[in-house]
């Protein structure tokens, strides 16, 4: 249950349109179609009927597995940041948002600009050309190369963004540990899409109809990586521990079973090392499932605490991971069709004859990066209603309104969220709705139910 606001082509290169495979058109009399190339009308048909019946399923699993209205047949009570937080805190949230806003909106515009540089222009070829090696390292190396300078071109922004984070007291790193977190964190990232672009060229290289193999490859890839990330790639940046025994684990253990709830553990992750932040969340599924809280929310009351916990068995309980993860695996075939019909568009002006073009690396990664982008306003508007739901589901589990309401003005006030963010901001950046909207929420229940309201 975080605070809903995250802000955080060269010499001897062929000409665009000659063949990637110059041994394939020298000394035959007809011209033998070779994987890679831009595909026929029957073919780029195919794709598209693949692509909109992909598309069709994504639509109704979205809409089978999202919670349109958490409260069925409360009155909506209207969000009011002024009615639960003070002019100090409304005034701090704003000058917050106002210091982050800045470094935050640069970055990505820098993250969008270069992604078009990579899909509009030769850059990409001319980068992977200037690498050494068989192709398929080449285009490891490339990925690697462009990565490295977007991010040298976006550190000076992510210090500006930790020195405010330091100024609000919201960080707790020294340079040293933050410098460590960013390029652990790049150096995953970075490793994953260079997979993942250098599996698309290969396929492109073999197959004449690689969208498949690809659409194929991504949705067991986004799955895989859905039920490892707890026990693969959590550890990388905090270190976890049960929690120890006493009042609020028995608690804790003992709502998990009265909610239906199968949790043999809840974990405690030590965030206070770069964070006075509060937090809690879950991950994974099946024997990967865990329920995390951050070691700084374990200072507020028990009953506020319990109220976060049941809020992730909510997620639990409702299986928001699987279904998260089913869409993302749906989504990332979807993305790898998609990248089949548009990839002709654009090779010309990226400098590449075609995607089998080990020099179209990175085209696709400026094209990956953009269509991340796009799908991120819809992403977060599925996200806030499935965190509304967790909201309902805590306030149903534990009838208490009112310590609910309490429990979200804390976390407002020490994660200093956004309490009225504009519609840009919301719909960038918001996946989960803002404090005052839960708080009305907790209102809404409360009238519902008859109980006594914050």
């Amino acid at each position: 249950m975080d605070d809903g606001h995250d802000r955080n082509g060269t010499m001897g290169e062929p000409p665009a349109g000659a063949s990637a495979y110059p041994e394939e058109s020298l000394g035959r009399p007809e011209r033998r179609e070779r994987p890679g190339a831009e595909p026929d009308r029957g073919r780029w048909r195919q794709a598209g009927v693949a692509g909109m019946a992909l598309g069709a399923a994504i639509l109704a699993v979205i809409g089978l597995t999202t919670p349109w209205q958490a409260l069925q047949g409360a009155s909506e009570v209207p969000a009011d940041p002024a009615a639960d937080f003070t002019a100090g805190e409304l005034a701090r949230a704003r000058a917050f948002d106002a210091a982050t806003a800045v470094p935050g909106y640069l970055s990505l515009g820098l993250t969008l600009v270069f992604a078009g540089l990579l899909v509009a222009t030769p850059l990409g070829a001319k980068v992977l050309g200037a690498m050494r090696g068989p192709w398929w390292v080449r285009v490891l190396l490339g990925v690697f190369a462009l990565t490295v300078v977007e991010e040298a071109l976006r550190w000076p922004l992510g210090v500006w963004f930790e020195t405010v984070l330091r100024d609000y007291g919201l960080s707790t790193q020294d340079w040293v540990s933050w410098t460590g977190d960013r390029l652990k964190s790049i150096a995953i990232n970075t490793a994953l899409l260079a997979v993942m672009i250098l599996a698309v060229v290969a396929l492109a290289r073999r197959f004449r109809r690689w969208w498949i193999p690809a659409a194929a490859g991504a949705f067991t890839l986004t799955v895989a990586a859905s039920f490892v990330y707890p026990v693969v790639f959590e550890p990388v940046f905090n270190d976890f521990h049960s929690m120890p025994g006493g009042r609020l684990r028995t608690n804790l253990l003992a709502m998990a079973e009265r909610d239906g709830v199968p949790v043999e553990d809840v974990l405690v992750a030590d965030a206070s090392r770069r964070t006075t932040a509060l937090n809690a969340y879950v991950s994974g599924f099946g024997a990967t499932r865990r329920i995390v809280v951050y070691d700084t929310l374990l200072k507020a009351p028990e009953r506020e605490v319990e109220l976060v916990v049941a809020h992730e068995l909510g997620h639990a309980k409702e299986n928001d991971v699987l279904h998260g993860t089913l869409v993302g695996a749906l989504g990332a075939a979807f993305g790898a069709i998609l990248l089949y019909l548009v990839f002709g568009r654009v090779r010309g002006r990226a400098g590449v004859a075609s995607i089998a073009d080990w020099r179209a690396a990175g085209a696709i990664m400026g094209l990956m990066t953009l269509a991340t982008f796009l799908s991120g306003p819809a992403q977060n508007l599925v996200s806030r209603q499935i965190e509304a739901r967790a909201d309902a589901h805590a306030l149903d589990l534990t009838r208490d309104p009112v310590t609910f309401a309490a429990m979200q003005k804390r976390l407002a006030t020490a994660n200093i969220s956004d309490l009225s963010p504009d519609a840009v901001e919301y719909v960038l950046y918001a996946s989960h709705p803002t404090a005052p909207q839960r708080i009305a929420t907790a209102r809404s229940w409360a009238k519902l139910n008859g109980v006594p309201g914050p």
